[in-house]
């Protein structure tokens, strides 16, 4: 049993296994031909995303970067040449996952033009998809192409590191201030808070 879990891929197999027999026994593959349910698995991949997103981005801010100064210069290596160009591949397409499915889910909802313009009573939601909009731009844009430069994936001289390292730590905290009203306009939405 042990030696199951050890492989990422066949954990993430019994996970969807897991869900095919909880739908099985839900009688859910009845309903599958709604667009109730397609919309609550467009939800469900969204929230998904959403959680390795903002677990990688909290783990970034709360985790990695308060902890590299504690680490001894010999063994950083390892955190920049294999741990964080792995969290920061998830972590980039989370955010695209995240951002298109939510994307998707509004349109799927046809409250997508009336929650961008931020309408009321879509102004909530269309705060937090805003928030959201900003976050992925930041990821893709900010963050991603001077973590390259930190982390060696680009050439870069150490001054454009240093400025690299300093702009991507300013947008990854943004992120983070930012990713707290995101989730409390997106949980309030549909659950009556905002």
């Amino acid at each position: 049993m042990a030696a199951f879990f050890q492989s990422l891929g066949r954990t993430i197999t019994a996970g969807i296994v897991i869900v095919i027999i909880m739908i099985a026994i839900g009688g859910t593959f009845g309903r599958m031909g709604s667009m109730d349910y397609w919309v609550f698995f467009m939800r469900w991949l969204h929230i998904m995303s959403g959680v390795m997103w903002i677990g990688l981005l909290w783990y970034f801010n709360f985790v990695q970067t308060p902890s590299m100064p504690k680490i001894p210069d010999e063994h950083k290596p390892a955190i920049s040449k294999v741990i964080a160009p792995a969290a920061l591949f998830w972590f980039r397409w989370a955010a695209l996952s995240t951002l298109v499915t939510g994307l998707l889910l509004g349109g799927m909802f046809g409250w997508i033009g009336h929650a961008l313009s931020l309408q009321r009573p879509y102004a909530g939601i269309g705060a937090g998809m805003w928030m959201g909009i900003i976050m992925a731009f930041n990821v893709w844009f900010v963050i991603w192409p001077n973590q390259k430069k930190v982390l060696g994936i680009v050439p870069a001289e150490a001054p454009a590191k240093a400025a690299a390292a300093k702009m991507a730590g300013a947008a990854s905290r943004i992120n983070t201030m930012l990713s707290i009203p995101m989730l409390y306009c997106m949980a309030s939405f549909s659950h009556g808070g905002f």
